[in-house]
């Protein structure tokens, strides 16, 4: 939690983000990530400040639980002095237990962030999917909670000025834009109508702006003139020594066939896995794993 000190931007962590995607893809399948089509809404979660602190922290959190399908779970919520925002001790359940930092005793309108992530820890631990390394689980953790429709409470707890701020999660505000704008374009659902926050907008937008990228990538046939011209040129280069590889940052890589057309490989734009394909020309493909349909132009 960044509370007052400097909060990191851009995309640092973009790659991991992207592997956190396609992960939650391959353990839930495409069927399980659909039925996560809503997002939780604002009334569900939103705290007053006339509410009891330890009910509506427990009545926010059974509102979670029951987004995240997890009904056999039961949270337990207090507070206390610590140094990260909040920390959830993961056993066999059905009982789990939440400590949430002192701060959000006045700061009750982020309870609902705090918990989204908290609650994402036990979910993926009942998956038992886990990245290596503390860092690395955590964008997991914040990833997941973002594509499965809370993140964007972490996103609007995002609050900075030249004289102090705040930030929840591992994720910069860009790549929780990133997520949120990755998740709107599968969903068709607008997340920055619920913002309360104003540089929760301005970094949804630089996210969006990251994710329609995503989707303007050759061989994709709407990726735009500069990159349609450094793709055929390094295709042409692999046809010519019938060899793999691609330009040094280029998404795409040329792989031989030893029965067939060259063929390339790049990511899918919605899950990220690597999608393979013939080069010859105008080609639909399906992701196998999102079912996203791309035109392409290899």
């Amino acid at each position: 939690m960044a509370n007052g000190g400097p909060v990191e931007h851009g995309f640092p962590h973009l790659e991991t983000v992207r592997a956190a995607v396609t992960a939650l893809y391959r353990r839930l399948s495409y069927d399980t990530v659909q039925l996560f089509a809503t997002s939780v809404a604002p009334a569900e979660v939103a705290f007053c400040d006339g509410d009891d602190l330890h009910l509506g922290a427990q009545r926010v959190a059974r509102e979670l639980v029951r987004h995240y399908r997890l009904p056999d779970a039961r949270m337990v919520v207090a507070f206390r002095e610590m140094e990260h925002a909040a920390h959830v001790e993961l056993t066999a359940g059905p009982e789990y237990f939440i400590e949430l930092n002192d701060r959000f005793r006045t700061h009750r309108r982020d309870i609902g962030a705090a918990l989204a992530h908290e609650i994402m820890h036990v979910y993926l631990h009942r998956l038992d999917l886990s990245f290596p390394g503390t860092r690395d689980n955590e964008i997991l953790t914040d990833t997941a909670t973002t594509y499965l429709g809370a993140g964007w409470l972490l996103l609007d707890a995002y609050r900075e000025d030249g004289a102090s701020s705040q930030k929840l999660g591992y994720l910069t505000p860009e790549e929780f834009g990133y997520v949120l704008a990755k998740r709107s374009l599968v969903f068709g659902e607008d997340p920055s109508v619920w913002f309360t926050s104003a540089q929760a907008y301005t970094a949804y937008g630089r996210g969006l702006e990251r994710a329609r990228h995503d989707e303007r990538q050759p061989p994709l046939t709407a990726a735009g003139w500069a990159g349609r011209r450094r793709y055929a040129r390094d295709r042409r280069q692999a046809q010519d020594r019938r060899a793999g590889g691609a330009g040094p940052g280029s998404p795409y890589v040329f792989a031989p066939d030893p029965v067939g057309p060259l063929r390339v490989t790049f990511p899918c734009p919605t899950c990220h896995q690597r999608i393979r394909v013939p080069v010859r020309g105008r080609v639909r493909a399906r992701c196998g794993l999102c079912r996203t349909v791309l035109e392409c132009d290899t």
